[in-house]
């Protein structure tokens, strides 16, 4: 957007959903460049209305019932074989979000009833993964190679957005070049390359809805009846009980005449 203000962007607003971390220094320092990033995006005049960041503290459930049915797009982005990807993209599934995701835990299971090409998949296969782990990941050499990629970086690494503490980030960013055992920048550019396709679907209306209705219509699956009638047979090994509950406004057996 800063590069070239006059090009048409689709607008977002993107929320970023977590909870406090005492005690963990590197969720603490993602929490504030998230923070950070989002007061610097959020206040600068030339990027306007085209792009918000929010951070929703103390993400859950009561929080989750309001943002999951306005969400328009559910973004579960772990690195494929990580299983991070749980329960929650189902629920968006259910309200009509479309899903961004690797093919990660429960996002593996959505692209099996809805069908891959209904969800946008991106990135690396749990294979892939285990042959980068056989011959190394090397995030220097993404640094280098992507200056889009290398930009941000640098400018977190810099202070940009945290000027009054131009350091503050250093431990983050040492740890995506050197420590980095999620591979963030294998599939960077993948991802932006998935979020470009992303924009051109919501661009047209009519198409983006025949998506959200093909996904809502497979994700009988993954209701609660469905899944605690489950877990019921398979997991406690109890089933329903035959106890009749009487009509709503009828009294109990006991007290009928």
């Amino acid at each position: 957007i800063k590069k070239d203000p006059s090009k048409q962007f689709v607008p977002r607003t993107v929320m970023i959903g977590g909870k406090a971390a005492p005690g963990y220094h590197m969720a603490k320092l993602i929490i504030k460049l998230i923070t950070s990033v989002g007061q610097v995006i959020n206040n600068d005049p030339a990027v306007g209305d085209r792009l918000k960041l929010i951070y929703l503290e103390n993400y859950r459930v009561s929080l989750a019932e309001r943002v999951i049915p306005a969400a328009d797009l559910s973004e579960q982005i772990s690195t494929a074989g990580t299983e991070a990807s749980g329960t929650g993209n189902m629920k968006f599934m259910l309200n009509g979000a479309l899903t961004v995701g690797t093919m990660d835990g429960a996002t593996a299971e959505m692209a099996e009833e809805a069908g891959p090409e209904n969800l946008f998949i991106f990135g690396m296969r749990v294979e892939e993964v285990e042959e980068m782990d056989r011959r190394g990941y090397n995030a220097r050499e993404y640094y280098e190679r992507l200056p889009e990629l290398k930009l941000a970086l640098d400018q977190i690494q810099t202070g940009f957005f945290s000027p009054a503490e131009p350091g503050l980030f250093s431990d983050l960013v040492s740890m995506l070049l050197n420590h980095d055992r999620f591979k963030v920048f294998a599939d960077y550019e993948a991802y932006v390359c998935c979020q470009e396709r992303v924009s051109e679907l919501y661009k047209n209306p009519r198409e983006w809805t025949k998506v959200v209705i093909r996904n809502i219509a497979a994700s009988g699956k993954f209701s609660s009846d469905r899944t605690i009638s489950q877990y019921a047979r398979e997991i406690w090994g109890v089933e329903p009980s035959d106890v009749k509950i009487p009509p709503p406004n009828e009294p109990p057996a006991e007290t009928r005449d």
